[in-house]
């Protein structure tokens, strides 16, 4: 396995990223955004970088390609992630969404969700992985056969306040999947840390917490335990879910405001536009989400369910982490899909004035 160092960017000042012409409403919007010159550069080079984790100082972060890079003050470092199956090359497909678990300072284990192959056929994973000189093995298989197609495979992970493992899956680019409580695709998932099915979960011996999603990619709680989810729409009507255990978020019968009885509605939607959102995260009474095909990072009200886009001058963003003072996003330039500036992919730091908090 290769150990190789990445250079530091440092507490460089970004200088945003030339992009498409924005729209009247765009501009309008950038114009109420955190101002560029206060966001700071942590880590460049990054290739195709899906989540970001952190634990004390140290930040992991995935990438697609199959390496986990590590940011420790100064000291950035790659390591390759040596799984039991080779990782799908299928669009969206490859080592997605990890966790690393407040013990991992005494365990070295992690949590990673990832795409492979077997017979022509695409299947995701949910393993354990430990980290080890020079490179990172997956130790054991917690969940399997998650099913997969060209597109839409889901991937983020966290561990809920509940202590459970919660997963979303796509609907592997067949949309009844979504619908069938017997399959794992197009759900968000519930696990005990050890792979096992929750005795309290919703549906009775089964993974599924809820169900009827198309591509959901992003996680969240807030202090008061309500679970948000980011989830992508068929071309527009991309959403912000409230999840509840054992609900039926519609997908493929209805989306966006389509009402239908026994189905939710998302608390708000993208309706003709089109922001492919990613990673959440709430901060000080908000949900902060990262847009990919809407190049950016969007603040959400709950409250009032209202969104604004407030960073729009960094491509693609995949995901987005709360701290102290502001809000870490990784840019997503580098997949095949976005337009790399030089150093791309990066992990910025963007501070939010507390006069921009509500």
């Amino acid at each position: 396995m290769v150990f190789i160092c990445l250079s530091l960017a440092g507490c460089t000042i970004e200088n945003g990223t030339p992009g498409e012409k924005k729209t009247e409403e765009e501009q309008n919007d950038t114009e109420q955004a955190v101002p560029e010159g206060e966001r700071e550069v942590l880590a460049e080079n990054l290739e195709s970088p899906w989540s970001i984790a952190k634990l004390g100082d140290t930040f992991y972060i995935s990438e697609r390609t199959g390496s986990i890079v590590t940011i420790d003050g100064e000291e950035q470092t790659r390591k390759e992630v040596q799984l039991e199956r080779e990782l799908s090359d299928e669009a969206e497909a490859g080592l997605l969404g990890t966790v690393i678990p407040e013990d991992f300072p005494d365990t070295n284990e992690a949590y990673a969700y990832y795409s492979y192959q077997e017979k022509g056929e695409t299947y995701q994973r949910v393993v354990t992985i430990e980290e080890q000189n020079d490179n990172w093995v997956e130790t054991d298989i917690l969940l399997d056969e998650i099913p997969g197609g060209a597109f839409h495979h889901g991937g983020r992970m966290e561990i809920g306040p509940d202590d459970k493992l919660y997963v979303t899956t796509g609907d592997a680019s067949i949309p009844e999947l979504a619908q069938e409580q017997d399959s794992l695709a197009g759900k968000i998932l519930r696990l005990n840390l050890d792979g096992s099915i929750p005795e309290d979960n919703p549906i009775a011996n089964s993974y599924v917490f809820s169900y009827g999603h198309r591509n959901p990619q992003g996680l969240v709680w807030s202090p008061e335990g309500k679970l948000f989810a980011s989830e992508h729409g068929n071309q527009a009507h991309d959403e912000i879910n409230q999840i509840n255990p054992g609900a039926n978020y519609g997908w493929p019968i209805i989306e966006g405001d389509e009402v239908e009885d026994g189905m939710e509605t998302p608390v708000i939607h993208s309706g003709d536009e089109t922001w492919a959102p990613s990673g959440i995260d709430y901060y000080e009474g908000n949900v902060y989400f990262a847009s990919l095909r809407g190049e950016g990072l969007r603040k959400m009200d709950p409250v009032n369910e209202t969104e604004e886009l407030i960073v729009s001058d960094v491509g693609r963003v995949r995901d987005v982490l709360a701290a102290e003072n502001g809000l870490y996003i990784i840019t997503n330039n580098t997949d095949g899909r976005g337009d790399p500036a030089e150093n791309d992919d990066r992990l910025l730091y963007i501070p939010i004035p507390k006069n921009q908090l509500h």
